[in-house]
């Protein structure tokens, strides 16, 4: 004797494993591995104690916010962490960002480009763009940060 349930009820969960298989379908189609590698397994997240530098950026047209903590040593950027809100993309371009400037020195990664940064999340859908912007804004405030009179926290 079979003993599944063949109701409506069963009609209506078939129904929403369906959509939900399509949103997973969706989103892998949508973001490369790399961009759901950061989004899923996010380095260096959370906040430097005693930072040198603390900046926040927004942007205003979608709302994705990002804040970067570093902590700079001999002209060395020796830990940097990142906090975001907002899209998938967002939260991936802020991983990836603090893994291709940790280590590095001010110099070398003043000279991190947009391109660079869309490339370690192997590329973005083009209406996810503002996300490589919003980091590489964040990067350049905490530059700014640096060079002003105030300079290192501390």
């Amino acid at each position: 004797m079979n003993q599944s349930y063949r109701g409506p009820g069963n009609r209506v969960l078939r129904r929403s494993l369906l959509r939900l298989n399509c949103q997973h379908v969706t989103i892998l189609g949508m973001y490369s591995p790399q961009l759901l590698d950061h989004f899923e397994h996010p380095r260096n997240p959370g906040e430097v104690a005693n930072a040198d530098v603390i900046v926040q950026v927004e942007n205003p047209a979608c709302g994705d916010i990002l804040k970067l903590s570093l902590k700079v040593a001999n002209g060395h950027i020796v830990e940097i962490r990142f906090l975001a809100k907002g899209c998938v993309p967002a939260m991936a371009c802020g991983s990836a960002l603090t893994e291709l400037v940790r280590g590095k020195t001010l110099e070398a990664a003043s000279g991190l480009r947009r391109e660079e940064i869309v490339q370690a999340v192997g590329g973005l859908p083009e209406t996810s763009g503002h996300a490589s912007h919003l980091a590489m804004d964040a990067l350049t405030a905490a530059f700014k940060q640096l060079e002003s009179p105030r300079g290192l926290r501390g």
